[in-house]
C-alpha cells in the first residue's frame, strides 16, 4: 500500500499550512464535539476523545481550541450534532475510495462528494460496495532515517504490534485498532518517537496506477480533503514513490 502511505506522508509535510488555513482545526474541532457529544468529556473515560485530541495537539490545535471543543459537545447545543456518515465509490481504474463523514445536511455532503468524484472520473457507490477491502488498524509510522530498526521491531512485536511495513524513507508499525494506545505508549516509553500515529483504514488489496490515472486519483483524493465534512479519506491506490513525488511536486 505504498502509494496511499506516501500520500498520506506527504500530507503531514503540508499539514501547517493546511492548519494556517483553518481547514484541518475546523475538522478536529467538529470531530472533537462530536466525540465529546457521544462519550462525553471526559478523555479518561472516552477513547475516541482521547484520540482525537492527540490528533489535535500533533497539529498544534491550542488548549483553548480543544477544551471549548470539548465543552461544546459535552453540553450539547442547537445546530451542533452532526450526523457520522460513511460514504463509498471508486476512483480512476476502479480504485476503492471510503469517506469518513460528519455532516448536518446529507444533502449538501453527498452533492460535493459526488461532484468531486464525477470531476476527476469516479463514481459514487452503493453503501458496502467498497468497505469489505478496508479494515481498521492503528498505524505507528516511523522516519527512517537513525532508526533502530532492530531495536523498534522488537519492541513493536513484544508491545503487540501485528505487522511492519518498510519504505524508502519511512518504517510503519501495524497494529489492531484496540491495542493502538497500548502499543503506542510502549514505544514511546522505550523512547521511540513517532512522525505520526492514528486510527485509520487499511486495505486489503491495492491498485497499481500511473500516469494521467495516478494523476486524477491524486486530484480526486485532495478534492475529497478539502471537503469540510469529510474527516477521513481512504483509498486503496499503489502508485510508484518517484511518480508520487513527481506529481505532487
Amino acid at each position: 500500500m505504498s502509494g496511499h502511505s506516501k500520500w498520506a506522508t506527504i500530507k503531514r509535510k503540508k499539514g501547517a499550512a493546511d492548519a494556517k488555513r483553518g481547514k484541518v482545526f475546523t475538522k478536529l474541532i467538529r470531530e472533537i464535539a462530536t466525540a465529546s457529544r457521544l462519550g462525553g468529556g471526559d478523555p479518561a473515560s472516552n477513547p475516541r476523545l482521547r484520540l482525537v485530541i492527540d490528533k489535535a495537539r500533533a497539529a498544534n490545535m491550542p488548549k483553548d481550541n480543544i477544551e471549548r471543543a470539548i465543552k461544546k459537545g459535552a453540553g450539547g447545543g442547537e445546530g451542533e450534532n452532526f450526523e457520522q456518515v460513511v460514504y463509498e465509490g471508486y476512483g480512476p481504474a476502479g480504485v476503492a475510495v471510503l469517506l469518513e463523514v460528519l455532516t448536518d445536511n446529507r444533502n449538501r455532503t453527498v452533492g460535493e462528494i459526488r461532484h468531486a468524484f464525477t470531476r476527476y472520473g469516479g463514481n459514487l457507490g452503493q453503501s458496502g460496495c467498497v468497505s469489505h477491502l478496508f479494515e481498521k488498524k492503528g498505524v505507528i509510522d516511523f522516519d527512517r532515517a537513525g532508526l533502530d530498526l532492530d531495536r523498534l521491531y522488537e519492541v513493536g512485536l513484544e508491545a503487540g504490534a501485528d505487522d511492519v511495513v518498510e519504505s524508502e524513507g519511512s518504517v510503519e508499525l501495524v497494529v489492531d485498532a484496540r491495542r493502538f494506545e497500548a502499543v503506542r505508549d510502549a514505544l514511546a516509553a522505550r523512547g521511540f518517537r513517532p512522525a505520526s500515529a492514528e486510527i485509520t483504514m487499511r486495505a486489503s488489496a491495492t491498485v497499481k496506477l500511473e500516469g494521467a490515472q495516478a494523476e486524477s486519483m491524486l486530484k480526486l483524493a485532495e478534492a475529497l480533503e478539502d471537503l469540510d465534512d469529510v474527516q477521513g479519506v481512504y483509498a486503496n491506490f499503489d502508485i510508484a514513490d518517484s511518480e508520487m513525488e513527481r506529481l505532487s511536486g
